[in-house]
């Protein structure tokens, strides 16, 4: 019998089999192969293999699960420590302590999925080691302490990321971004937003946004801000996002409810950024290839939806954008035909939104020597003068 089918399979006496087998044994091959598998099955199946791994343990096979520590997957670990946590003795919780203390990151980590199931009392002890861990280069060990840092309400950490939101390294500030929303430090989003308006890591902070705040919320404390998230989250699908994002932001039901009853000229951008989005995913088949059935049906019932609303309309709503201090500029431009309205912002102090005006002047085929000339009075960085002088 190949027991990894049998596990990951329908039928109850094979993969009810191919479980105790692996639990009782225990097979840690069957768990690697699992763990490799881990990107190529379906969340439902990962799912269901969970629950057959939980109910093949029992008290005499639990501490097997100790074997499977040397490999590391998210979908099997919170099963793992939740059975360990049931059987919890205080000789476990030592041989698991010293694996986070000494072992591989795997081990760590599973160690720290296991650490959120206690009190922390017991885990206190421990936070000097959870700080450490929650800077480490592995993702699910960094995720598991930070997790940690939260249950034990380590305020310290807390603030030391907010204060690296003040960085000058973007990079730096993309990490404490990811700490506060793992975290869930849902004070820090206004930060965060604030962030993201300046970086050209913006597309890849707006897409960490929703686990913090569901967009929704956002939307009602602070719309445009929320529109804002929302328009970079398009904007990263698909070199950043996969097309699923429109299914798991739920993109499909927010922008019906913005077109019919909040339509304004945010709104209308993100549903022309949408739109045209949308056209090019559907234009090109190797972009949805991969996707499943879900997604593929809600991108094209998006597509019907956006179909049937005039471009014309939403584009006249955008003007009200342009405007250099507009948050949503750099979006509006690219949808804007009438020239004279792109010429009013070469008067801009903001230097690359001068140098991406010229440029959708010169895709137009209209761009003169005098609009370059207007421009380059305001233009003082080297780089971006020199891109000019040679439109």
């Amino acid at each position: 019998m190949d027991l990894f089918k049998a596990l990951t399979g329908k039928n109850p006496a094979e993969f009810e089999h191919a479980a105790h087998v692996l639990v009782d044994t225990p097979d840690t091959e069957l768990f690697k192969k699992l763990v490799k598998q881990e990107d190529f099955l379906f969340d439902f199946v990962k799912n269901n293999v969970a629950k057959r791994i939980q109910n093949a343990c029992n008290k005499n096979n639990y501490k097997n699960l100790l074997d499977f520590f040397d490999y590391y997957s998210p979908s099997y670990a919170p099963v793992i420590a939740e059975v360990l946590h049931q059987y919890d003795n205080d000789e476990l919780f030592e041989e698991i302590k010293n694996k986070f203390l000494e072992g591989t990151n795997c081990q760590k980590s599973h160690a720290a999925k296991f650490f959120s199931f206690l009190d922390n009392d017991k885990i206190i002890e421990l936070l000097p080691k959870i700080r450490e861990f929650s800077e480490s280069d592995d993702e699910y060990l960094a995720a598991n302490c930070i997790e940690l840092l939260s249950k034990l309400n380590d305020i310290e950490s807390k603030i030391c990321a907010i204060e690296k939101l003040s960085s000058k390294e973007e990079f730096e500030q993309y990490n404490a971004i990811k700490f506060l929303v793992t975290y869930g430090a849902k004070d820090s989003l206004p930060q965060i937003i604030e962030v993201m308006k300046q970086s050209s890591l913006s597309e890849n902070i707006a897409s960490a946004i929703p686990f913090l705040t569901p967009i929704e919320e956002i939307l009602k404390e602070d719309f445009d801000s929320g529109i804002l998230v929302m328009c970079n989250i398009v904007s990263a699908i698909p070199e950043i996002l996969s097309p699923s994002a429109f299914v798991d932001y739920n993109i499909f039901e927010i922008l019906e409810n913005l077109y019919y009853n909040n339509l304004t000229s945010s709104s209308a951008l993100l549903l022309r950024i949408t739109k045209n989005k949308v056209s090019e995913l559907l234009e090109n088949d190797e972009y949805l290839f991969d996707c499943d059935k879900n997604t593929k049906d809600e991108i094209n019932n998006l597509n019907k939806f956006l179909s049937e609303i005039k471009t014309r309309k939403l584009n006249s709503l955008l003007y009200d954008e342009l405007y250099e201090d507009s948050d949503f500029v750099f979006f509006a431009v690219d949808y804007v035909d009438d020239i004279e309205e792109l010429e009013t912002l070469l008067d801009s102090q903001n230097q690359t939104l001068l140098l991406k005006v010229l440029t959708i002047l010169k895709e137009k085929q209209v761009l003169t020597p005098n609009h370059k000339e207007i421009a380059l009075k305001n233009i003082t960085n080297y780089e971006i003068k020199k891109v000019v002088e040679v439109l």
